[in-house]
């Protein structure tokens, strides 16, 4: 069976490979110098601290190995070719919540970099499905897991602009 692309956008993308290489680079270095320094401690069957920094070094190693996993399969989205007429991965959409009358503006993403807190919402969440092919004018529903419809208009599609 073949592995499941994982969308990213530009940014998702640097923010990975920068994540990976200061797991790589610093955050090795560091948790092997907590290793040494539990070891001259002295027995090691009680020592806390070498416990301590061994599930740090398994987490980051864990780490490394599901990033490396995400960027084997990622298929990256080019932001500067997104299709403005529609909503799609990598647009930036402002929406007004109907009943609340309520703007909210969220960035579509592939699930790998879905971060609500921060706006930016997966295609295969209920919202993104709901959002994917839509139009500015356009008037949607999306039942939520309680059952609950939410309604709301797209007002603005537009394209997010990459900073370097």
């Amino acid at each position: 069976m073949a592995e499941k692309k994982n969308i990213l956008t530009y940014e998702g993308l640097r923010a990975l490979e920068e994540e990976l290489q200061d797991l790589k680079v610093n955050r090795r270095k560091q948790v092997a110098v907590k290793i040494k320094e539990a070891r001259e401690q002295g027995d090691l069957s009680e020592n806390a601290e070498y416990d301590a920094a061994k599930d740090e070094q398994r987490d980051i190693e864990l780490r490394i190995e599901e990033i490396d996993k995400i960027l084997k399969n990622a298929e990256v989205v080019d932001e500067e070719d997104v299709d403005l007429n529609a909503i799609s991965i990598g647009c930036t959409v402002t929406l007004r919540d109907i009943e609340f009358d309520e703007e909210m503006e969220y960035k579509i993403v592939g699930s790998t970099e879905a971060d609500c807190l921060n706006g930016k919402i997966s295609n295969e969440s209920p919202v993104g499905v709901a959002l994917i092919g839509s139009k500015e004018g356009d008037k949607i529903e999306i039942e939520t897991p309680t059952g609950e419809m939410i309604k709301y208009e797209i007002l603005g599609i537009k394209r997010t602009t990459v900073t370097e």
